[in-house]
């Protein structure tokens, strides 16, 4: 993860993928929110729809990535994700070679983070108190829901 660093979009797409988690949250469903990004134009946004689609494969990340639809790359493009990505997500970065990554938060859910990066992907970390305390809620709400997602483990 060395020395990438965050930037004012980094920020500002972060605060979309943080609305993306609350809106989850708003319905009863896992907040993580994501956001695909090139540059400071947003391709697609979405957020986990497990629960409200009963879809065990729609977390942020992948919506984010149907949102957007075919694109013949993704070489210039950035993943903004409110949570570390689970391995399953991980794998989707890995395999659409997505360059860049930005985390709202690896508390709540580690992740794997030195497995993106040392596979080549910039992995910036944000810390964001809020995308914290959104999972922190839901967890707190929702312990079954969590468990049967990935907190179980």
């Amino acid at each position: 993860m060395g020395s990438a660093q965050a930037n004012a979009v980094d920020t500002g797409m972060m605060d979309l993928a943080l609305a993306q988690a609350r809106a989850s949250l708003a319905d009863g469903g896992v907040p993580v929110g994501a956001v695909l990004a090139e540059g400071s134009q947003v391709i697609a946004a979405g957020h986990n729809e497990r629960v409200q689609r009963g879809d065990p494969v729609a977390h942020g990340e992948i919506s984010a990535l149907r949102n957007a639809g075919r694109r013949a790359t993704y070489a210039s493009t950035t993943m903004y994700t409110t949570l570390s990505p689970c391995p399953m997500c991980t794998g989707a970065i890995l395999l659409f070679q997505i360059p860049r990554v930005v985390v709202g938060e690896a508390t709540t859910f580690p992740g794997d983070l030195p497995y993106l990066a040392a596979r080549g992907v910039e992995v910036v970390l944000l810390n964001d108190e809020r995308c914290m305390a959104a999972m922190e809620e839901f967890q707190q709400r929702y312990p079954a829901v969590w468990s049967e997602d990935i907190g179980g483990r």
